[in-house]
């Protein structure tokens, strides 16, 4: 939904028309386009109920869909509608955008008749970015107990190495969710830093809160974000960035037969889109709270969401979207 609204902001801006003239967006509970709209930003899930009552998207000339390594369930059931619906609708223009996508399974699934569509690269303007490897340390306390460093105390350390390098540069910190947030911020609040101000983003702050992010300041900025800063938007003046390298993903348990929201450690496409965050107004530096070696071993794609979320949900959708037989569906990776 943020990034729903922000996007459509800026393409508004970019075409000097208010928003809802031109440009729109629409989000569940929240619909902003009118009549005389050529552009229309919205969720996937809203994109799904419009298949509903139009199967054939007679209302759209071109779909692009953006962000498609996030590979949600929603956008493999749009992969799919969409590439029953080509042949139908040849006029229509599909693009799929990503930063860290698999391309070549993609070009696969939208193969037809031995045509496989073009693959455009399109190289970032990004400045270069540091990389550096700072893991979380090890103590003894008296009793010769082992004690890891915790996340938020290895932030401040981080946050602290970075002022010495630039008191100016805005910092983008990646959290596991809001209560991490609080802890972080109390951490960076006790430290007394200079001239510094804390900025929390996450999915359940008001509007008016979630805006203070893309507001520059006068003060160096710490925003501390759950990974919607990772793909769904971009916050303006990052120049540093701080990993710790974690996220809550939602992961079905066959043997309690429960939908969990365990944390993990993010793959390596995760890793450099974060990365990727910093080095888009200057040289950047990404510090990350793990060593390399840890990054090496980790999955270089995030399992796409169908892979682990409890297939009676995928069955329902599909039976409510009259999508067919799930064994016929031409899903990107079919699920097991």
């Amino acid at each position: 939904r943020l990034a729903a609204r922000s996007v459509s902001e800026r393409i508004a801006e970019e075409l000097g028309s208010s928003l809802g003239e031109l440009v729109g967006y629409q989000v569940r509970f929240q619909d902003m386009v009118h009549q005389q709209s050529l552009i229309k930003v919205m969720t996937d899930g809203i994109l799904l109920t419009e298949v509903q009552n139009d199967r054939y998207l007679n209302q759209y000339d071109t779909i692009i869909i953006d962000e498609a390594h996030e590979r949600s369930v929603n956008i493999d059931f749009l992969l799919g509608i969409l590439k029953q619906l080509l042949p139908k609708r040849p006029d229509l223009k599909v693009i799929i955008t990503s930063a860290t996508i698999d391309t070549q399974r993609f070009a696969e699934h939208f193969t037809m008749n031995g045509v496989k569509p073009p693959v455009v690269e399109v190289s970032g303007r990004t400045y270069p970015v540091e990389l550096r490897y700072n893991p979380l340390a090890s103590y003894e306390d008296d009793a010769g107990n082992v004690i890891e460093q915790d996340i938020p105390t290895g932030i401040c350390d981080a946050v602290e190495e970075l002022m010495h390098e630039d008191p100016f540069g805005d910092v983008l910190v990646f959290q596991i969710g809001e209560r991490d947030i609080k802890e972080t911020a109390e951490a960076l609040r006790k430290r007394n830093l200079k001239n510094t101000e804390v900025v929390p983003l996450y999915a359940r702050l008001s509007m008016a809160d979630q805006n203070k992010v893309f507001q520059t300041s006068q003060k160096r900025r710490i925003i501390l974000s759950t990974n919607v800063a990772e793909t769904s938007l971009t916050v303006p003046g990052i120049k540093y960035v701080i990993d710790p390298g974690q996220v809550r993903i939602s992961r079905y348990s066959v043997r309690n037969k429960i939908q969990r929201l365990p944390v993990e450690k993010i793959s390596q496409a995760s890793a450099n889109q974060r990365k990727g965050r910093c080095g888009r107004v200057s040289n950047g530096i990404c510090i990350r709270l793990y060593s390399e070696e840890d990054f090496n071993s980790r999955p270089e794609f995030t399992d796409p969401e169908i892979h682990r979320t409890s297939l009676a949900s995928i069955i329902l959708t599909m039976a409510q979207l009259n999508l067919g037989e799930v064994k016929h569906f031409p899903f990107i990776e079919p699920p097991a």
